[in-house]
């Protein structure tokens, strides 16, 4: 996948014989583990199981102990009867481990967690229902790049087919795609035997310190868990990450298409971490920069070669640029290019084409099929090191100067300031959180997407996270818990009513104490939808909510919470929010019909086919069979 590149502090296998390690770092159980000194064994990753334990240590034990072998922190997940011996296991090693209310918001967290520290995570379900209703999270996990393992229980080999509670298994779930190696999972495997482990760690261990995202299922029956691993020879693994680095004569080609005219740079997710030397290549070479919605903030917004943000909530001023001071090519760093951040505009596509560089070979040429594209597979940042080297410098005075993002003056407010406009909302965010905080922001799908996306400025890398990819309702709602404990700070949510009501974990934030922010854009309705029917004249359909009173629900589970309906009271609840160290969530009433900077979206639907349908007059009859 291509926007998925991330730094790791996994370990790197080694097959060498045990050696013994001094005496406090010398591991005998999981409850030993937390005594490892992390300053001197490479981030905190434990050396591995040895023949004095592995006799003594059930499935269970080893699983947990392997975990926190390969940098695991967090498990996150719904325990039921199938997975206690796990569970008990997770709960007792150096793991937190932290029970939601529903498996989808679980693995969301899990996502945005990794995201927040590049730490590997856990999800862990019971059997049947569990591992069904964490698979719109997973799924979301590996559309995004993350590296989450899914911990999963199953029916053992002597009650399948007996109608068994929560039966897992073939006779009841398909195996392709769940239980095997897939679109969802890079690996997946049941384990019916200890003799399994040695392998399966060791796959695991070489993927964590790949780059890219990894998401794994291992299925462990209900018997198995307890089972002892005995006469198994479990690997020490001791890792670093490995590297992927451009070819010279790939390099050569790239700094000689870059050095035959202007180019601009189209950063993407899978560039976060190269964020220094991509603004060094750009004041470098005067190059323009562009960035798709996941890659908010790796160049500074507010840097006068940034030109704006592409795609969903994006800017028109990319537009212009492309119209008015078209490069000869576009450098692609860390992006698929896909519709969320191109909408596959042919306005986009400069003269030369492009040269995209991605972690994943398969990515450059499969969103412009017909567009001259140079593609290089590496790291991001190794390979912008190099251009740094080999590129020539751009003198100041041939740097044109570059359209910026659009800012619409935002109009005095009404004689009654009620409710509250979306803008008004966004620039008070901007001051009081982005500003004035550190903490991360994430944007749940819909409007708050589009209205976060175009309105907010960011300076800084990984501080603004959104899903292009699945998109999923609850993913922000849920995966700020995640954000906020891996990061240990403050993270906000900017979500929608739908998602509130769909999915939320407050009660899970109540609990562990994570001071997670819910700024709740509450207009009773499901808005992209209908404001989106409504621009692409289908009529009918019907997207409104009952309103709702978001802050008496999280007041009521032990959260605190204020309903804003002013404007001129914004700034004080965001204020009383971020100074809070407890879960908070401010409901915001703001104006519906405000129409949301979403017109590329539907465009691009248009484009695909979706209209009115014609008057019922000239519609053709079509008669259906009585049944």
């Amino acid at each position: 996948m291509s926007q998925n590149y991330t730094g790791s502090n996994s370990p790197l296998i080694t097959t060498e014989p045990y050696k013994e390690l001094p005496a406090n770092r010398y591991v005998k159980s999981v409850s030993d583990s937390r005594k490892v000194d992390e300053s001197k064994n490479n981030g905190g990753i434990q050396p591995f199981l040895n023949d004095e334990t592995t006799s003594t240590l059930s499935v269970a034990d080893a699983i947990a102990q392997m975990l926190v072998n390969l940098g695991v922190e967090y498990a996150f997940g719904v325990a039921g009867g199938a997975m206690a011996s796990l569970w008990g296991a997770l709960s007792n090693s150096s793991i937190d481990v932290l029970n939601f209310r529903h498996e989808a918001g679980a693995a969301f967290a899990a996502t945005e967690a990794y995201f927040a520290n590049n730490r590997p995570t856990v999800v862990f379900t019971t059997a049947g229902p569990g591992i069904t209703n964490a698979l719109t999270g997973l799924f979301a996990a590996r559309g995004e790049g993350a590296k989450v393992i899914l911990l999963s229980a199953c029916t053992s080999a002597p009650q399948r087919g007996r109608w068994a509670i929560q039966e897992t298994s073939t006779y009841t779930l398909p195996s392709g795609g769940i239980f095997t190696s897939g679109a969802l999972f890079n690996y997946a495997i049941t384990i019916e035997s200890a003799a399994q482990l040695p392998q399966i760690f060791r796959k695991l261990a070489l993927a964590m310190a790949q780059p890219g995202g990894f998401v794994a299922h291992l299925s462990i029956p209900t018997a198995v868990q307890t089972s002892l691993v005995e006469d198994v020879a479990l690997p020490q693994l001791d890792v670093s990450p490995f590297p992927m680095t451009a070819s010279k004569e790939a390099i050569a080609k790239s700094v000689e298409l870059l050095s035959s005219g202007p180019f601009a740079i189209w950063v993407g997710f899978g560039a976060r971490d190269a964020a220094a030397e991509i603004r060094q290549l750009a004041e470098k070479t005067g190059a323009a920069v562009i960035c798709s919605p996941r890659g908010k903030g790796i160049f500074p917004e507010d840097h006068p070669q940034f030109v704006g943000v592409t795609g969903l909530g994006g800017h028109a001023s990319v537009l212009t640029y492309m119209e008015q001071q078209p490069p000869l090519r576009t450098l692609v760093l860390g992006t698929r290019l896909g519709e969320p951040t191109s909408f596959w505009s042919s306005a986009l596509v400069p003269k030369g084409g492009f040269v995209h560089v991605d972690i994943d070979p398969e990515v450059p040429g499969v969103a412009y099929p017909h567009v001259e594209t140079f593609g290089v597979r590496s790291d991001i940042k190794a390979f912008v090191e190099e251009l740094l080297q080999q590129l020539p410098d751009v003198p100041d005075s041939t740097t044109l100067l570059l359209p910026r993002p659009e800012r619409k003056a935002i109009e005095p407010a009404p004689d009654v300031d009620y409710p509250v406009r979306p803008e008004v909302l966004m620039a008070a965010i901007q001051k009081i959180i982005v500003e004035g905080s550190d903490a991360i922001v994430m944007a749940e799908c819909g409007n708050s997407f589009t209205w976060s996306t175009h309105l907010l400025q960011f300076a800084e890398a990984n501080r603004y996270r959104v899903s292009t990819g699945v998109g999923a309702m609850g993913h922000a709602v849920t995966g700020v818990l995640g954000a906020a404990l891996a990061n240990n700070s403050k993270a906000v949510g900017i979500v929608g009513d739908g998602a509130m009501l769909m999915n939320n974990e407050i009660s899970t934030a109540v609990k562990y104490k994570i001071p997670a922010i819910w700024i709740v854009l509450n207009d009773a309705r499901y808005n992209m939808c209908h404001q989106g029917m409504k621009i692409l004249g289908l009529k009918g359909a019907d997207a409104t909510l009952p309103p709702t009173n978001f802050a008496m629900i999280a007041r009521g589970m032990g959260a605190e919470a204020i309903v804003v309906v002013r404007e001129s009271d914004i700034e004080a609840a965001l204020e009383q929010a971020i100074a809070s160290s407890v879960p908070f969530l401010i409901d915001v009433v703001i104006d519906a019909d405000r129409p949301a900077p979403s017109g590329g979206r539907n465009k691009s639907l248009a484009a695909q086919g979706v209209k009115s349908s014609p008057a019922k007059s000239a519609a053709k009859q079509v008669s259906f069979p009585m049944v």
